[in-house]
């Protein structure tokens, strides 16, 4: 039986080296096995690289609207009308009361100025009425809406208004405005619209606070083309 034990002694420490003579004699421990375990290099994990940022792409897409837009022409060219004694000044007068809409949800107090909605033109640095919705005793400047005759461009043009891309609203007569047929756009440039930037109503203004009324305002006498409507 030694002699069996001593040959298998001999093939184990042949074959599986120092550990082998261990296991055979009842002396063997982890620690070689770890040992090796730990000088084996692991297989190398396949690294995976993070998106690169396309800092180019992202620039342009911020970039996508020009600084010249309608919005932006719109409110450096109506800044000075957060004060509406300012548009009294320049020729706006209040036109009727505030405009609530019958689904919810308001234009505002309409300050128009008569000789622009008279001349038959769209110009984007003069909007023919500025927009302002009462709020907490004052008239904060909401929006501006562009308005031609119907009448008037159609004379001069075989297509409708169109103004930074948007295509104008088209009112028919009579309405409740109480002026001929008319085209229109609305810029909510100083106040947001869920709706969108260029509807006609914003679900966020309110006429609840306004209370004013039309004395002593006449602006339609000031255009021959709105006189008398």
């Amino acid at each position: 039986m030694k002699q069996v034990l001593v040959a298998l002694l001999f093939v184990a420490t042949t074959v599986l080296g120092a550990a082998g003579s261990q296991l055979i004699s009842g002396n063997f421990t982890a620690a070689p096995v770890q040992a090796a375990a730990a000088a084996t290099p692991a297989p190398a994990e396949e690294a995976t690289a993070a998106p690169a940022t396309d800092t180019t792409t992202a620039a342009s897409t911020v970039m996508t609207q020009p600084a010249t837009s309608l919005v932006d022409v719109v409110r450096q060219s109506t800044t000075q009308f957060q004060d509406v004694k300012a548009a009294a000044a320049a020729g706006y007068g209040l036109l009727h009361g505030c405009v609530t809409s019958p689904t919810g949800g308001a234009m505002g107090v309409h300050y128009a100025n008569g000789d622009l909605v008279g001349d038959g033109e769209i110009d984007a640095q003069h909007p023919e009425a500025i927009l302002y919705e009462q709020s907490y005793g004052q008239l904060r400047m909401v929006a501006v809406e562009y308005v031609v005759i119907a009448e008037q461009w159609d004379a001069k043009h075989k297509t409708p208004p169109v103004l930074g891309g948007q295509l104008f609203n088209y009112n028919s007569a009579p309405n409740r405005y109480g002026i001929p047929a008319f085209y229109e756009l609305h810029v909510w440039a100083w106040k947001h619209n869920s709706a969108g930037l260029y509807a006609d109503w914003n679900p966020n203004v309110s006429c609840d606070e306004f209370t004013g009324d039309m004395s002593g305002m006449t602006w339609a006498s000031k255009s021959s083309a709105v006189r008398g409507v």
